[in-house]
């Protein structure tokens, strides 16, 4: 059995909750079970975490994988879970090492290339993770300022899944080309918040 878990935070209302993503491989046949009271949308993320995890350059686990999401009596929707659960079976798989994940928040959409999309609600998220006690969290690139806007929390904006990896792992970074310039992000309207930037530079993440 090998077993990996990080963290999101769910949004009931306006309120976050932070909620422990656990991955859990076991021998048998290859199938992937998504348990903890996840929306229609979340269930979708199977299939977006698994493309974007082989098209980042990552093996996808041919196990019997099981994703938890913890507490189970949250509702959990949206996609901002995807970064958080390829992390977690990342961990499972060995490709990075599960301790570094262990008291790191997640929040981001993955694009079926492995590219990392913004979400609705990151300030409010990763005021959560802060109340929870947590110091780590990494968001979409485009969302670094606004998140960095909460004291005490060290943020790591991340443009892939693939330069995600390469961090955790301690390995070099791929070379990757920004998005275009002058082409708004549709998913990107109200996100910001008056007087940020994108963020232009990252934070490394030390391993726990």
């Amino acid at each position: 059995m090998a077993f990996a878990r990080t963290c999101s935070v769910a949004l009931v209302g306006v309120e976050g909750v932070v909620v422990e993503v656990q991955a859990d491989l076991e021998p048998g046949v290859a199938a992937f079970t998504l348990v903890g009271l996840p929306d229609k949308s979340l269930t979708e993320s199977k299939d977006r975490v698994r493309a974007a995890v082989v098209n980042s350059g990552a093996a996808w686990p041919q196990k019997k994988l099981t994703v938890g999401l913890s507490p189970a009596s949250v509702p959990k929707s949206g996609s901002g879970f995807d970064l958080a659960v390829a992390a977690a079976v990342l961990g499972a798989s060995e490709r990075v090492d599960p301790r570094v994940l262990a008291d790191i928040v997640m929040i981001g959409e993955l694009g079926l290339d492995g590219r990392v999309r913004p979400v609705r609600g990151v300030l409010p998220a990763v005021l959560a993770a802060a109340d929870a006690g947590y110091e780590q969290v990494v968001v979409p690139e485009c969302a670094a300022a606004e998140a960095s806007l909460v004291p005490g929390v060290s943020v790591l904006g991340v443009r892939s899944l693939r330069q995600l990896i390469a961090i955790l792992a301690d390995e070099p970074l791929p070379d990757e080309e920004q998005d275009e310039q002058g082409r708004p992000d549709p998913l990107l309207a109200g996100l910001r918040v008056p007087g940020t930037g994108a963020a232009t530079g990252m934070r490394s993440i030390g391993a726990a």
